[in-house]
């Protein structure tokens, strides 16, 4: 597990084993989280989602408490995997950092509780898992706009974007800090 540059996230990359059948991976180890973390990660819920290409997830980040922790990966396909510190005080606030997750590397992020998350699809199609330590919960689930021109993610120009009508009308990161719902460091 390495250490990305926004504190509480970590990128997961598998010995993956192969032979004329196919491969084997491990593609997640609690124990291998504990070491680099300290902490385990409950497992409440796995979401699946299956995106076209360019369309673009998040940025979704929980109300802390109770927060939501996600190991991320990318089981078929492409994404562009983003992370974004929404934490207020946090010395990273507003800051983000993308990586690529893909069907080949077959690497995982973790995200702890307070981060906000996103993802682009860049393969025709993509299918992104992420195991969740809590369960979804509308009423606690909040946005950034990830088109937000103040965090200025880098999303592939190459790619027409395609959001939900919730991500298009969500608020900018000033916005949302304004409105108080962003967690604290």
């Amino acid at each position: 597990m390495k250490r990305l540059s926004i504190d509480g996230a970590l990128l997961y990359t598998p010995r993956i084993l192969s032979d004329p059948r196919g491969v084997f991976l491990e593609s997640f180890r609690a124990a291998d989280l504990r070491e680099a973390t300290g902490r385990s990660i409950e497992l409440a819920q796995v979401n699946c989602s299956v995106s076209s290409r360019g369309v673009l997830r998040g940025i979704h980040f929980a109300d802390v408490p109770p927060g939501q922790a996600k190991y991320v990966m990318c089981v078929s396909g492409e994404a562009m995997d983003v992370v974004v510190d929404v934490r207020v005080g946090s010395p990273t606030y507003g800051r983000w950092e993308a990586v690529r997750l893909d069907d080949v590397s077959r690497q995982g992020i973790f995200l702890t509780e307070g981060l906000g998350h996103g993802f682009m699809a860049l393969s025709e199609s993509a299918t992104v898992v992420y195991l969740c330590s809590s369960p979804y919960d509308p009423a606690h689930e909040h946005g950034i706009h990830p088109l937000d021109p103040d965090l200025a993610i880098e999303w592939p120009i190459d790619v027409e974007p395609v959001l939900s009508a919730k991500d298009a009308a969500a608020p900018t990161l000033k916005q949302a800090r304004d409105a108080g719902i962003l967690p604290s460091w």
